[in-house]
C-alpha cells in the first residue's frame, strides 16, 4: 500500500531591525507560492515568533541589531528550534561576528549586504530543502518504526509489505548506480580529451600517448594486477606527459640526446609539473604519483627523486618501460626497428628498466608494433644522437663535421668502428644536428608481397558506410590535425558514432581507410 506522508510547511523567519529590508526580502521570497514568511524586528520578538511557529524551517537574521545581536539571537533560537537551518545577514565584513554566528548560533551560511537577489533566494530555498529532507527522513524513520511494530501482527503480509517499502529504495539505487556509471564514463572521456590536448602540444607526441597507454595497460593486465590498479596505470599513462604543457615546442621537438644543459634542466621539470597539475583532483592523486616517477631509473640515477629498484612504484616502472619502447621506436614499425629497440631495452635492464618486466613486455611489443611493418617503414629516416646509433643502421644523408669535412657518405652501413668514429667526431668537431639513419638502405629491394586477398583490400569509406568489424588501415586525423584513431583500430558501434561526430565537428579531408569486416 502507498503511505501518504503529511506535508511539511515551508516557513521562513526573517529578523532585521530595518523594516525596508524585511519587506524587500519578504517580497523576493514570496515569489514561491508555497513559501510562508514571518518577520520580526528584533531578537526578542523573533524568539516569541519561534515559540508560536515551531515549524519554522529556516531563520535568516541580521547580525547588527540593537539590544540582541544576530549571533546572540541565533544562539537562543538554536535552543527553541534546534532543527531549523540558521543563516546570518550583515553588511559588515566582521570576521569575529561571523565566527560567533557560526560557533554559537550554528549558522550554516554567511550572506553579506548588499545581496544578490538570485543568490539570496537560492540560498534560502537550498536551506529549506535541507530542513525538509531532515524532516522527511524523520517521518520516514517514524513510519518504518511503526510498521516494524505492526509486522508482528501482520506476519502473513510480511513479504508484500517489505517489497512495497523497498521498491522505491531499489529504484533509487538503480538510478544512482546508473548515474555513477555515467560519471565514470564522462571522467574517462575527459581524460582522453586531455591526452589529445597533450599530443597537440608537440609533433613528437602524436600517437605517443595512445601507444604508451595501450602498451602500459596491456603490461599491467599481463602482470595480473587488479582492475583498480590497471585503471590507475591507464590514467597515469594518458596524462604522463601533461607536464610538458608550457615547455617551449622547440625544446620538445628535439631528441632528448640533443638538448643543451639548460634545455635539459627545463625538460626534466615536466614529471614534477605533471604531478602538480593533477594533484588538485583527488581521484587523480594516485596516478599523479606514477606521473612523477615515470622517469626514475631502476639503478637510482633517474629524476626527480633518484628512487631505485622496488622503491619506484610498480606503475611508474611499467610506464617507464612503455614510454622507453615507444620513444625509441619513434613511428617505426619495421621488424628491424622492433628488434633494435628490444635489444636496446635488454641492455637497459637493471639500469633504466625493471628486469622483472621484460619477459612479459617483449611479446606485447612485437604484437603491437610488428603488424604494421613494411619496407617503407624500415627505410624511413630518423635523426639520432650518436649515443643511440646501432650496428646495421644506414646513413640517409652525408655526415659532415662542424667545420665542413665529410666523415661518412650517405648509404654507409654502420658498424662498431664507424659508430666509435662518429662519437669521437661529436666531441672534437660536432655537426650542428644529429645523425640521420634508417634500418635499411633506400635502394634495398623489398621482400615480395604475398598475393592480395580481394576480401582484405583497403577501402576508403564515408562515415555513414562504416560497419562494425572493420579495422582502420591508416591513422585518422581531424581537419585541424588532431589524431582521432590509430591504424589497426577495430571499429565497434561506439567508435563509429564517434567518427560520425568527428566529421561534423572537425571533418578530415578524406574518407576513413578500413579493411572489410571479417565474415
Amino acid at each position: 500500500m502507498n503511505v501518504q506522508l503529511p506535508d511539511i510547511p515551508r516557513k521562513v523567519l526573517l529578523v532585521d531591525d530595518e523594516e525596508n529590508i524585511l519587506r524587500s526580502i519578504t517580497r523576493l521570497l514570496l515569489e514561491d507560492d508555497d513559501l510562508e514568511v514571518v518577520t520580526a524586528t528584533c531578537g526578542t520578538e523573533g524568539l516569541e515568533l519561534l515559540k508560536a511557529h515551531p515549524d519554522v524551517g529556516l531563520i535568516l537574521s541580521d547580525q547588527r541589531m540593537p539590544g540582541m545581536s544576530g549571533a546572540e539571537f541565533l544562539q537562543q533560537a538554536r535552543e527553541v528550534a534546534p532543527e531549523a537551518v540558521r543563516m546570518v545577514l550583515t553588511g559588515y565584513a566582521d570576521m569575529a561576528a561571523t565566527v560567533d554566528a557560526i560557533n554559537k548560533g550554528g549558522a550554516s551560511r554567511y550572506i553579506t549586504k548588499p545581496w544578490d537577489d538570485e543568490m539570496l533566494r537560492h540560498a534560502v530555498l537550498e536551506g529549506l530543502e535541507q530542513y525538509l529532507l531532515v524532516q522527511r527522513n524523520r517521518q520516514l524513520s517514524a513510519l518504518v518504526e511503526r510498521q516494524n511494530q505492526e509486522l508482528s501482527a501482520w506476519n502473513q503480509n510480511l513479504k508484500g509489505r517489505v517489497l512495497e517499502q523497498t521498491s522505491t529504495i531499489r529504484q533509487q539505487n538503480e538510478k544512482l548506480s546508473e548515474r555513477h556509471r555515467q560519471i565514470e564514463r564522462a571522467f574517462r572521456q575527459t581524460l582522453v580529451a586531455f591526452s589529445r590536448l597533450i599530443e597537440q602540444h608537440s609533433s613528437r607526441l602524436q600517437e605517443h600517448t595512445t601507444q604508451v597507454t595501450e602498451l602500459a595497460t596491456e603490461l599491467a593486465q599481463a602482470l595480473g594486477l587488479d582492475p583498480g590498479e590497471v585503471e590507475t596505470i591507464r590514467t597515469a599513462a594518458l596524462l604522463h606527459d601533461i607536464g610538458v604543457i608550457g615547455i617551449a615546442p622547440e625544446i620538445l621537438e628535439k631528441h632528448p640526446g640533443l638538448l643543451s644543459a639548460e634545455e635539459t634542466r627545463i625538460f626534466l621539470q615536466h614529471a614534477v609539473r605533471g604531478q602538480a597539475a593533477v594533484d588538485e583532483v583527488e581521484e587523480l592523486r594516485e596516478a599523479g604519483v606514477l606521473i612523477r616517477h615515470h622517469h626514475e631509473r631502476y639503478d637510482g640515477t633517474g629524476f626527480p627523486d633518484r628512487l631505485a629498484g622496488s622503491n619506484i612504484p610498480l606503475g611508474a616502472r611499467i610506464l617507464s618501460c612503455a614510454d622507453f619502447i615507444d620513444r625509441q621506436i619513434d613511428k617505426q614499425r619495421g621488424e628491424a626497428a622492433v628488434n633494435f629497440v628490444l635489444e636496446r631495452a635488454r641492455r637497459e635492464l637493471g639500469h633504466q628498466l625493471d628486469p622483472g618486466l621484460f619477459l612479459l613486455l617483449e611479446p606485447l611489443v612485437r604484437a603491437r608494433y610488428l603488424p604494421g611493418r613494411s619496407a617503407q617503414a624500415e627505410a624511413a629516416e630518423r635523426e639520432l644522437p650518436p649515443g643511440e646509433l646501432e650496428p646495421g643502421m644506414f646513413l640517409t644523408r652525408n655526415l659532415v663535421s662542424g667545420s665542413g669535412a665529410l666523415l661518412l657518405a650517405k648509404g654507409t652501413c654502420m658498424d662498431e668502428r664507424k659508430i666509435g668514429s662518429v662519437r669521437h667526431l661529436y666531441h672534437s668537431d660536432p655537426p650542428p644536428c644529429g645523425v640521420f639513419v634508417s634500418f635499411r638502405p633506400e635502394d634495398a629491394a623489398p621482400s615480395p608481397a604475398p598475393p592480395e586477398d580481394p576480401l582484405e583490400l583497403e577501402l576508403e569509406l564515408r562515415p555513414r558506410d562504416l560497419v562494425e568489424g572493420m579495422c582502420t588501415t591508416r591513422n585518422l586525423y581531424s581537419g585541424t590535425g588532431l589524431l582521432l584513431l590509430t591504424a589497426g583500430t577495430p571499429l565497434d558501434a561506439k567508435k563509429i558514432v564517434s567518427v560520425k561526430r568527428y566529421y561534423q565537428i572537425d571533418p578530415p579531408p578524406g574518407g576513413v581507410f578500413v579493411t572489410r569486416p571479417e565474415s
